[in-house]
């Protein structure tokens, strides 16, 4: 176990987890230092950096897991769920649907109003960032990324906007 993991373990051990509910937070660590944006993508502006080990609420991710809601040091905003680790059953975890954060769905005006007011780059909206695409797909390799020691697989049918529905599978072999 390399110091960052033990430091992370160390944070998370010391925070109380809450039940997952979606109007309640539940205790992560940032395993990096990571900007916390104003919306799921890196197109957003910066809100705070998120210091290596610093214990975040999260309140849910996107529907792939991509990203999650988090609230740190006064402020709220989206931090890529690669970068975030919680406790489940004792063992330190990476961010994953098997995690069991809700999915939530970001409202990109409600969400910049509630929070970003007093920000410079309020007045610009979300939309100057580019319009936020939700997720296409509900489960898949992307949020397994470091998470898979062994290997794990799954599949994921997804309709489209004019009914044709497309299916996937996938493996994680190491």
């Amino acid at each position: 176990m390399n110091r960052m993991t033990l430091f992370a373990t160390a944070a998370l051990s010391a925070l109380p987890l809450a039940p997952v509910a979606a109007s309640a937070a539940t205790s992560a660590v940032a395993t990096a230092t990571v900007n916390m944006r104003a919306g799921p993508n890196t197109a957003y502006p910066v809100v705070r950096i998120v210091p290596a080990g610093s214990p975040v609420a999260t309140y849910g991710c996107v529907a792939d897991y991509s990203w999650c809601d988090v609230g740190f040091g006064g402020a709220r905003g989206w931090v890529s769920a690669a970068y975030l680790q919680t406790v489940v059953g004792g063992a330190t975890v990476v961010v994953t649907p098997r995690v069991g954060f809700p999915v939530i769905t970001y409202s990109p005006t409600a969400y910049w109003n509630r929070y970003y007011t007093g920000y410079p780059w309020y007045a610009r909206g979300p939309a100057y960032y580019g319009p936020y695409r939700a997720p296409v797909r509900a489960y898949g390799p992307a949020p397994y990324r470091g998470a898979c020691r062994h290997g794990c697989s799954g599949s994921s049918t997804v309709t489209g906007p004019r009914g044709a529905t497309r299916s996937r599978s996938w493996s994680v072999n190491r």
